[in-house]
């Protein structure tokens, strides 16, 4: 388990973290979220003990980072995929690392294979691909079997397989009862395998729990209906409170339920061809949630988004 307390971080007058607190459990997933320049590098940085907090604590099992003898061996991360060595190769990049801990060899051959790279092993790392390299810092922060999984942006550089590959690793971590934090922008492929969210902006918490609650707190939610008696059935929801946006086959309804929609339909001899309730994406909803908090924002222009001019 990690748990993170009243952590903060100055750098001169800017406060990069401000007194957050937050617990990953085991066995979950937890997806840790925030607008660019919002403290999670920052804050993963004072968990593992590179950077050195103002004030707060960040334990795993109630253990401080510095105090394990074997880190690896309790918490394995991936911050950075281009810290490794490019004149070794990917086996003995690995094999160094896992002398410093007394891991067997045989580890090394065994992470080699579980992230694909069994057959480039001897291959130097600065020949190696964005992708490659992230594959080598996943294998990296498995070697020790660690309890605790912390990874930044793991999916950078993946093709689409790799992506997918990589979000199955982290639910057969958390299946082992492992937990697992992990910082993406890939909102759409992290919706696919978080069961929690922690969210920060300007170094705050925004909100932490189960993916769900944060679904329900932030989400846009409407009823999509398609109807050849549409009309009607708009004057009889607009009369409700409704409001209603058509769309190319139907129309879109807001602030009234379903079971609303279809009790209108039934009682007014409205017939529907659809009647759908739908949830914004966790795009949709982390946009919602961190407006306030974006530090660097576009100007939006004749409906393209710019970047600020200087």
């Amino acid at each position: 388990m990690i748990v993170v307390e009243h952590l903060s971080k100055s750098y001169g007058a800017k406060k990069a973290v401000d007194d957050l607190s937050f617990t990953v459990t085991p066995g979950r997933v937890t997806g840790f979220l925030g607008p660019n320049g919002s403290g999670k590098s920052t804050t993963m940085r004072c968990m593992l003990g590179l950077d050195r907090p103002d004030s707060g604590t960040a334990t795993f099992d109630g253990h401080a980072y510095g105090d394990f003898d074997r880190p690896l061996a309790q918490v394995g991360s991936l911050l950075d995929a281009g810290d490794a060595h490019k004149g070794r190769s990917a086996r003995n990049h690995l094999r160094w690392i896992a002398m410093t801990h007394g891991f067997p060899t045989s580890r090394v051959d065994e992470v080699l294979q579980m992230v694909g790279m069994s057959e480039v092993a001897k291959t130097k790392v600065g020949k190696f691909s964005l992708g490659m390299r992230q594959r080598l810092g996943l294998a990296t922060a498995l070697l020790g079997d660690p309890k605790v999984v912390i990874l930044d942006e793991p999916a950078n550089g993946l093709d689409p397989e790799g992506i997918r590959w990589t979000r199955d690793v982290m639910r057969h971590l958390a299946d082992e009862g492992k937990s697992v934090l992990v910082s993406s922008h890939q909102l759409v492929e992290l919706s696919l395998v978080a069961d929690d969210l922690v969210v920060i902006g300007q170094g705050k918490l925004i909100s932490s729990g189960p993916i769900s609650q944060f679904m329900t707190e932030h989400a846009k939610t409407w009823v999509r209906v398609v109807s050849p008696q549409l009309d009607a059935l708009i004057t009889l929801a607009t009369q409700r409170g409704a409001t209603v946006e058509r769309t190319r086959e139907g129309a879109d309804f807001s602030a009234i339920t379903a079971m609303e929609l279809g009790d209108l339909a039934a009682n007014n001899g409205v017939v529907l061809h659809e009647l759908s309730p739908q949830t914004g994406s966790l795009e949709q909803a982390f946009l919602e949630a961190t407006d306030t908090a974006v530090e660097y924002r576009g100007e939006r222009t004749n409906n393209v988004w710019e970047a600020p001019r200087p």
